[in-house]
């Protein structure tokens, strides 16, 4: 495991909280955060590639 795998994973987390506290606060900006950050944790933990690699692959989507 290494350490991108483990970012993936606080990623995720953190995403959660977000996207939770958009709902609670009704911030549909927070809550898009949050729904962002736990799919870059995702995609991040699985192939291990650094955060902004996926950002910018996902932006250009």
């Amino acid at each position: 495991m290494n350490s991108d795998t483990n970012e993936g994973k606080w990623k995720q987390i953190k995403g959660e909280f977000k996207e939770e506290l958009g709902k609670i606060t009704n911030n549909e900006s927070t809550e898009a955060e949050g729904s962002f950050d736990k799919l870059v944790g995702k995609i991040q933990e699985k192939y291990g590639e650094t955060r902004e690699k996926i950002e910018k692959e996902i932006k250009s989507w």
